[in-house]
């Protein structure tokens, strides 16, 4: 039997969105800050020659550097005021993350509940500004280091001044976009720092798919081929929703309790626990780590005193497609997707927050024996979630070297974008069926006074 919640969901449809204003309002909020954002990316940094930097960024592609301006929509390319884009407040936050788990003071204020999330959002965002202040000093330092089409820099008037000018202009911008992050999951729809991630990865979507039908208008791709990659596209995307939209719920019971003289039902509910723990952190990391000694030889080559050093071995060893390339990302994918798993769930403190409240395992002893168990279970997950991770980051790699394939979204964009949409999805869905809550409370109330 269909229960009220089922019923609802089911009559979620585009008259009900019609009528929730308020949703309406947060959706419209959110495109906005959004179009603030893209227009930001627009806005140069001053001081710089755009022909040079340029060809820096066509010398460096497939580093480090690609991935960071994909992120930020093209703004690092550009050199605009959101070159940094959000990337240092969400370094702040996983340094965050790993130091509360190591330093007991600050495990201890992340226990205080509101109080002590809003003190380490607070440290997070101190944290974000040193960090955002260190990348900006460095990028002015190496943009004044690097010459290309002979002795013609990047820089037109190095010195004290653009440096300063350069940090303040990319701390600045850094900040603001952390603020209107903040705004639009405050007031808006989804998660804001998701979304501005979201949105510098889809900004060059439609030049990719022109490019991509341009290579089948020339010949450089098979006629047949562009359908075969589309529907290869589409299935990916199915699979990735599939796998983080599943879930191994652990069934948890609580005794029966005695409210005056009557006795309570045993209640249960379930401990919901993704087959992804980890999220896009792993294959982050990973490419990071992979492409530093890329980004750091093709940044070398361009300097007019560079010479051939060990870095051009790695950078050949280490190239797309390459055995030793994948071995190893797999490798990384794995070890981060077990280490950041150990940090966001902790067994032992779902246990002891089970036996607090009364709760246990059906057949399973409070304690020590419920710890070891969601242990069990955890590492199994994180297996399959390590092996699916793998599958969609390596893939793109494959098909790119091996096949020649134009394929613009890696695995860590495509995981982005997936995880993205489906969260905002979701989201719209819960105020939807919170209108619809409010409709029937209405409707109850009104036909009650109407019969009295």
């Amino acid at each position: 039997m269909a229960t009220n919640v089922d019923h609802i969901t089911s009559q979620l449809n585009f008259s009900a969105f019609s009528k929730a204003t308020e949703l309406k309002k947060r959706i419209w909020f959110t495109l906005g800050a959004l179009i603030v954002y893209r227009l930001g990316t627009y806005i140069p940094v001053p001081g710089i020659d755009p022909e040079v930097l340029k060809q820096i960024f066509h010398n460096t592609q497939g580093g480090i550097l690609d991935i960071f301006n994909m992120f930020s929509g093209g703004a690092l390319s550009r050199m605009t005021i959101f070159a940094l884009n959000i990337m240092p407040y969400i370094s702040a936050a996983i340094i965050m993350q790993l130091m509360t788990s190591v330093i007991p003071a600050l495990e201890s204020i992340k226990k205080e509940g509101e109080v002590g999330r809003k003190t380490i959002n607070q440290y997070t965002r101190y944290l974000t500004v040193i960090l955002a202040s260190f990348q900006s000093y460095g990028i002015a330092v190496g943009l004044e280091s690097i010459y290309s089409f002979g002795a013609l820099g990047a820089v037109l008037n190095p010195g004290t001044f653009f440096r300063t000018t350069t940090v303040i202009t990319l701390v600045g911008g850094t900040i603001f976009l952390m603020w209107l992050g903040e705004q639009i999951t405050a007031r808006g729809i989804g998660n804001g720092v998701s979304l501005i991630i979201f949105s510098g990865i889809v900004a060059n979507l439609p030049s990719a798919v022109a490019n991509l039908f341009e290579l089948g208008r020339t010949g450089a791709l098979p006629a047949i081929g562009i359908p075969v990659l589309l529907i290869m596209g589409w299935a990916v995307i199915a699979f990735i929703c599939f796998i983080e939209r599943s879930q191994r719920k652990i069934l948890v019971q609580y005794p029966k309790r005695q409210l005056g003289k009557r006795m309570t039902n045993t209640d249960s509910s379930h401990l919901p626990l993704k087959i992804n723990v980890s999220g896009v952190i792993p294959p982050i990391f990973a490419s990071s780590l992979l492409l530093m000694p890329v980004t750091i030889a093709s940044l070398s080559s361009g300097n007019k005193n560079a010479t051939d050093n060990w870095l051009s071995k790695i950078t050949i060893l280490l190239g797309h497609g390459n055995p030793l390339y994948i071995a190893i990302y797999v490798c990384l994918i794995v070890f981060f997707s077990f280490f950041y798993t150990s940090i966001v769930f902790n067994p032992q403190e779902t246990a002891e927050n089970l036996r607090k409240y009364g709760g246990f395992l059906p057949g399973i002893r409070p304690g020590k024996n419920t710890s070891n168990y969601l242990d069990f279970v955890l590492m199994r997950l994180t297996v399959i979630g390590a092996a699916y991770l793998s599958f969609v980051c390596v893939l793109p790699e494959l098909l790119i070297s091996q096949l020649a394939v134009p394929f613009y979204f890696g695995g860590t964009s495509l995981l982005i974008v997936v995880t993205v949409t489906i969260d905002t999805v979701t989201q719209i869905q819960s105020h939807l069926l919170a209108h619809q809550y409010e409709g029937l409370i209405k409707k109850s109330r009104f036909s009650k006074g109407k019969s009295i």
